[in-house]
């Protein structure tokens, strides 16, 4: 099996080949932690995390999952400073709200989940090298923040295919007037300059340093954790689109410049939009997670939220979550009707070949999702035969697709929060025999009207009845394979 994946870096397919056979490495940018989830920030984790099941189960690849939390940065100190709270009480109170929402969406934990704030003084040999190495200097004055010197490395842009001289500065840099070219970004940032430029309060934000207290840049924290722990050089970096200028680009870099090797391969998702807009706090289109989660299961959610191709954007709109819902609900009802239960989590060898081609191809989940409701169609259509065999393999099958999918309903944490309690099960198959007896007897005697009836009342509680020479078997309606 050969996998392909687009390398945003190179904006063309490429057969992937880990650095390490065996292993992969992979570094996904977490989230900033200044306020809590809302849909469009967990995209990136279904994304990912489809990504991480296809490597550990189709390819049989040891993945290493580093995704970072940003526990620090100017917005993090401008809410808690609003808000009135310390800023690393604030940013742990979200950064719970995210592994939460992680948690409820079944995405896998990553292998480590760093914290900026931990690795400030891998931060200051980082700056140290660069400096040695000409790529970076301290501005002048008393204020103490340090610049990457954009003009002192060529390939400066490649990574967004930009020209250098067309280059904008980086929003993310404070306002110094110190720096030399307005496309130069900020490695360390200074108390001093904070008061200067009326930043927000720094108190309890500040570690020493050979340039004065202060605290390191953004692009700077992931170029350090990335090398704390995945060395020099790595397979994939990932992250959403809106991360590729600056953040990445800066990332690389500067990590270039210092000597090492970097990314060899860069994956982007697309956004989450609404009415065509990604949706953001800072364009107020972000509707909380919590109230989202009022109205679907978080199951449903990740199934909408993995639906489309990674680097496509994702509409958000109530038919689309209709549809995702009525679409899980499919696969639930056929894995409740079926009565082989050996397998419980995914298996390479049950994956249907359409599975596991698509996946290879850039990871094209709609085209995977398509094979998985042709095999939950064609189980339907064998219980309705009572073709146990065909029913037992099509089983096995859908829940490795699901397994791999992240959706199984088998699995944690689904297995508890969607799962129908047994005793539920036995009471509406119960119900269920009682009404076709007696729908029976009444087609026995001629009363069609009352047997018809029945049929209705079955019809309109969401069950569905089919008739063969060989007897009646029902099912729920979102399972009808007509």
């Amino acid at each position: 099996m050969t996998l392909r994946l687009f390398d945003s870096g190179t904006s063309s397919l490429r057969t992937f080949a880990p650095l390490r056979p065996g292993h992969v490495g992979i570094y996904l940018c977490g989230p900033t932690v200044q306020a809590p989830p809302h849909v469009g920030h967990l995209r990136s984790a279904v994304v990912f995390d489809q990504l991480r099941r296809w490597l550990q189960i189709g390819h049989d690849l040891d993945v290493t999952l580093v995704r970072n939390i940003t526990d620090l940065d100017d917005k993090i100190l401008v809410a808690s400073q609003a808000a009135g709270v310390p800023w690393w009480a604030w940013a742990a109170r979200h950064e719970r709200a995210f592994a939460d929402a992680y948690r409820m969406i079944g995405i896998l934990p990553p292998s480590i989940e760093p914290r900026a704030t931990g690795h400030t003084a891998e931060m200051l040999t980082f700056i140290d090298r660069l400096i040695a190495r000409g790529h970076a200097y301290r501005a002048g004055g008393e204020a103490g923040d340090v610049y990457f010197d954009v003009s002192s490395w060529p390939d400066y842009g490649s990574l967004t295919s930009q020209e250098t001289g067309t280059l904008r500065g980086d929003e993310h840099t404070d306002q110094a007037t110190e720096k030399r070219d307005p496309r130069d970004f900020a490695l360390w940032k200074s108390v001093l300059s904070d008061a200067a430029t009326g930043t927000a309060s720094t108190a309890g934000a500040a570690w020493a340093s050979p340039y004065g207290p202060g605290r390191p840049g953004w692009h700077l924290s992931c170029s350090t954790m990335i090398l704390r722990y995945l060395g020099e050089s790595f397979d994939i970096h990932g992250g959403g689109l809106d991360l590729r200028f600056p953040h990445h680009e800066n990332e690389q870099a500067q990590s270039r410049a210092a000597g090492y090797g970097f990314a060899r391969y860069w994956m982007h998702n697309g956004w989450v939009t609404s009415s065509g807009d990604k949706i953001s706090k800072s364009l107020g289109n972000a509707t909380p997670l919590d109230d989202l989660l009022q109205h679907m299961r978080p199951l449903d959610l990740r199934y909408y939220l993995g639906s489309a191709h990674y680097r496509s954007n994702l509409e958000l709109t109530d038919s689309a979550l209709r549809a995702a819902t009525a679409a899980m609900r499919r696969i639930e009802d056929f894995i409740t009707r079926s009565t082989n239960h050996s397998r419980r989590t995914a298996d390479a060898e049950m994956l249907p070949v359409a599975f596991r081609n698509a996946l290879d191809e850039d990871l094209n989940i709609p085209t995977a999702l398509a094979v998985l409701h042709d095999e939950v169609r064609r189980g339907n259509t064998a219980l309705a035969q009572h073709d146990a065999r065909a029913g037992a393999d099509t089983l096995d099958a859908v829940l490795a697709m699901t397994g791999v999918l992240g959706i199984n309903p088998r699995d944690s944490p689904w297995d508890e929060s969607t799962a129908t309690p047994p005793h539920a099960e036995r009471a509406v198959e119960a119900l269920v025999a009682q009404a076709l007896n007696q729908r029976a007897q009444a087609r026995a005697a001629g009363d069609f009207r009352t047997a018809d009836r029945i049929r209705d009342e079955l019809d309109a509680a969401g069950i569905v009845l089919n008739d063969s020479e060989s007897g009646t078997t029902w099912g729920f309606t979102e399972g009808r394979t007509s």
